[in-house]
């Protein structure tokens, strides 16, 4: 097998991707039309040539902005079920998406109307493909706290369809103890807990993910490098951290793939996965961020099996669900 056909077999879990960021061009225009929303830009290719990001800001201030030609719980499904056929292409037999609902419901969008679009998607994905999910609502990290429990009310009558929580957007200035009260009401419920830390914001930010909102996986988490302490617990404690490489050079986190710290991190036996973030504005879904990692960093077939197994047994499912699964993987040759 080629490598793109090895990565392509191997079964695998995306544990980081933000179902907003599968939100292709030809999509947002679709949508828009049918919903008479305007949009900043007048075309798909003047859209495209608006993706020339230089941090995470500039990209959020265009994601919230495609955004905005979401309205119907049909579109959300549409959206959803799209990703779920790319997903299955590049061998993705489990995903965990992250949504937005405070983008949403900040627009006038009910918070159902999100979730019912969502979870029909994850339905015809297990049904059509039989890919398993998991939705994870994360609340946005420029917003306050206060802001935070009004979404988390909202989805109190919901609980049962969603399975952990998680936080976005910002992280320049908005540390993770910012929401402290929130993220400990959000174990009381039995909800699962992740955070984005350490993509741009500095590896303190990751030890209070740690700590304070007491995560069971860190997104991106790249920034650790810097603190060997922190390194070190990481690896020891087998946290696992949830790297999008395409999304952190597309974000300037890193000027190349092959200046990316992603081998080193390996080898020094942190249990680190491949996701694919915000894939339509990012270059390119999960096999591709394996592929191309891959190619810069040099990583043998034993190694990508080893980030394929740790995506598996890094995802919230019961070892019922998880055992298939591995067999499959260790059928492969390295």
């Amino acid at each position: 097998m080629d490598l793109e056909t090895y990565v392509r077999a191997l079964p695998k879990a995306e544990l980081h991707l933000h179902i907003e960021g599968t939100l292709e061009p030809e999509m947002m225009f679709a949508l828009a039309r049918r919903n008479g929303v305007a949009l900043p830009w007048n075309s798909v290719e003047a859209t495209r040539a608006a993706y020339a990001f230089t941090d995470l800001q500039s990209f959020l201030d265009l994601y919230y902005a495609g955004a905005a030609a979401l309205i119907r719980e049909q579109d959300f499904f549409e959206l959803a079920i799209a990703y779920f056929e790319r997903a299955h292409a590049d061998g993705v037999v489990h995903a965990e998406l992250f949504f937005d609902p405070q983008t949403h419901t900040a627009r006038g969008v009910a918070f159902e109307t999100v979730l019912d679009g969502l979870e029909r998607a994850c339905a015809e994905a297990q049904a059509r493909w039989g890919i398993s999910s998991r939705l994870i609502l994360c609340f946005l990290r420029h917003l306050s706290e206060d802001e935070g429990f009004a979404t988390l009310q909202q989805a109190l009558p919901h609980l049962a369809r969603i399975h952990g929580v998680g936080l976005d957007s910002s992280e320049r200035g908005h540390p993770p103890g910012k929401f402290a009260r929130l993220f400990a009401r959000c174990r009381e419920l039995g909800l699962h807990i992740v955070a984005h830390a350490g993509e741009e914001g500095p590896p303190a930010y990751i030890v209070d993910a740690l700590d304070v909102l007491k995560v069971e996986r860190i997104d991106h988490g790249v920034r650790c490098e810097a603190d060997p302490a922190l390194v070190e617990r990481l690896a020891r404690e087998q946290i696992a951290l949830t790297v999008c490489p395409l999304s952190n050079v597309k974000l300037c986190v890193f000027p190349t793939l092959a200046q990316h710290n992603f081998k080193r991190l390996l080898d020094a036996g942190l249990k680190l996965t491949i996701n694919s973030d915000d894939p339509a504005y990012f270059g390119g879904y999960v096999a591709q961020n394996y592929v191309d990692t891959a190619q810069a960093l040099g990583l043998t077939r034993a190694e990508l099996k080893r980030v394929a197994r740790n995506s598996l047994e890094a995802s919230f499912v019961p070892e019922s669900l998880r055992a298939p699964w591995l067999m499959r993987l260790d059928a492969l040759p390295d």
